[in-house]
């Protein structure tokens, strides 16, 4: 396991498996984790934990435990498809108002029927 794997999986646990930004449940090792909230591994595979650095390394930010949070694949790619993404606490805000609009994809599962 890498130092980066380390960190990210440190990260979900101490988020208790939830995304940074949309709070939505995650996965770290394997999409049947989220069969108890009945979303299949096919669904699932947006939800997988991924390591987001708060401070970019291209900004001197560093794999290290205070630097690193977890974040659901989706919610991570969305943020850095931007042409400047926004920093981590900015959209943060935003993913959250989008879903208090019901603007924002959610997987919880009194969305699933």
């Amino acid at each position: 396991m890498t130092k980066l794997q380390k960190l990210r999986t440190h990260a979900f646990i101490a988020q208790n498996g939830r995304c940074f930004y949309c709070n939505q449940p995650m996965w770290n090792e394997s999409p049947k984790e989220l069969e108890r909230y009945g979303l299949r591994p096919s669904t699932a595979k947006p939800l997988r934990c991924t390591a987001e650095h708060l401070v970019a390394q291209q900004d001197g930010g560093r794999d290290v435990e205070g630097n690193i949070a977890a974040a659901c694949r989706l919610c991570n790619a969305r943020r850095h498809k931007r042409r400047k993404p926004p920093t981590p606490e900015d959209y943060r805000i935003f993913v959250q108002k989008r879903i208090a609009k019901g603007r924002w994809y959610t997987f919880s599962a009194d969305t699933i029927s």
